[in-house]
């Protein structure tokens, strides 16, 4: 940057010492940014420079919008999967290693937010699955891969079209009559109904799994994260679909709701052995935290969000997890008018995980919103902002 603010000023016919006075500062402040020596940290410096070059700051950037719309053709790959409503069976019998091999790389790409992976993938490992019906354990395996595909699309705002995937693996999984199968499926249609503003539907569907899930028999629990025995397996997924119904309970300003449900969901927390999927205390201190920013309560929030950070727990959430979670606090500082700590923890979530934050239409329009309504954001931001032509 410091080499583009130097050609610039050069340019322009200026000398160090004229552009240092037209920006009121000393010679040797301009010598020291374009030798790289000080960096531009703050929005405002960079506007400045800009200012006084006549030039716009996407040029001193030097950063091309990339305007990504890496969704759009997946979406369209995935809702033609989602029409064939008739698929012949195949002729041999289905090959269940490769199969699961697949899925658990779906899995491992959502874990890591690569959603243009999933997007490209997912149609067809669902029609593969399709394929190889019927079939009890191709059954098991078409739960997770909706589940998957719903997920995914609400990552990208494809509410309605997630809420039909969604239900499509839920009706797989009432068929199979097992109360933890319907579990895991009622999982990612909490969060299909929540991207669509059911949240009253999503509260209802979460609670109800949940306590059938208490009553159900022995068994294993097959979910997105794979077979686990049932008692750890089943507690990590009870504790999901709490936190699902306490982030609805929120979203329909049910604060004291959701608050009884953070606490049962800590309390299976507290047995431990929760059978992977992200489950976990980092987990519920993370939705706590959302749940008292709902309230309003901004400084509460603010002191257990700093705490999960610090935290050893932090770490062993799933990188989409913790990214989805940063961005949903940057939401929250935004809103307050807090527009640097913001800026800062949207930052982070795109150091987590990039995609969270280049392949997110909502996380475009959260970076669109700080730009215009910050005068100190980072420059990182506005590099950021750049490229996603979001300025």
């Amino acid at each position: 940057m410091g080499r583009r603010v130097a050609q610039w000023r050069v340019r322009r016919n200026m000398t160090q010492q004229q552009f240092a006075d037209r920006l009121g500062k000393s010679k040797s402040w301009v010598d020291k940014v374009e030798r790289g020596v000080r960096r531009l940290e703050r929005v405002s410096n960079l506007r400045e420079i800009a200012d006084a070059l006549r030039i716009d700051v996407q040029v001193l950037l030097a950063e091309r919008p990339a305007h990504p719309a890496p969704a759009d053709a997946g979406v369209e790959r995935i809702r033609a999967a989602l029409a064939r409503y008739h698929v012949e069976g195949a002729p041999r019998p289905p090959d269940l290693a490769q199969l699961r091999a697949s899925l658990e790389h779906a899995k491992q790409s959502y874990r890591h937010a690569r959603y243009p992976v999933l997007l490209a993938l997912l149609p067809g490992l669902l029609d593969a699955v399709r394929v190889a019906r019927p079939n009890r354990a191709t059954d098991a395996l078409l739960v997770p891969v909706y589940g998957l595909i719903a997920l995914t699309l609400v990552k990208v705002d494809q509410g309605e079209l997630a809420w039909l995937a969604a239900d499509r693996g839920m009706a797989v999984a009432l068929a199979t009559e097992d109360p933890q199968v319907s579990a895991v499926a009622t999982v990612p249609l909490c969060q299909a109904l929540r991207c669509c503003g059911r949240n009253g539907a999503a509260l209802r569907a979460a609670v109800v799994a949940a306590h059938r899930l208490v009553l159900s028999g022995s068994g294993a629990v097959v979910g997105l994260d794979g077979a686990a025995p049932r008692g750890a397996g089943a507690r990590s997924l009870r504790g999901t679909l709490l936190l699902q119904a306490a982030l609805a309970a929120a979203d329909r300003t049910d604060h004291d709701s959701a608050r009884k449900l953070v606490d049962q969901a800590a309390e299976v927390a507290e047995v431990g052995s929760y059978g992977g999927g992200g489950f976990g205390p980092a987990a519920v201190r993370a939705v706590r935290v959302l749940v008292e920013a709902a309230r309003g309560d901004l400084p509460t929030a603010t002191v257990r969000h700093e705490r999960l950070l610090a935290g050893e727990s932090w770490r062993w959430l799933p990188p989409e997890h913790r990214a989805g979670y940063l961005l949903d606090v940057a939401r929250v500082y935004a809103s307050t008018g807090e527009m640097f700590r913001a800026g800062r923890t949207l930052l982070e979530a795109e150091g987590t995980a990039r995609s969270e934050v280049h392949d997110r239409p909502a996380a475009r329009d959260l970076v669109a919103a700080l730009m215009a309504g910050s005068t100190t954001a980072p420059a990182a931001l506005t590099r950021l902002a750049a490229t996603l032509g979001a300025t």
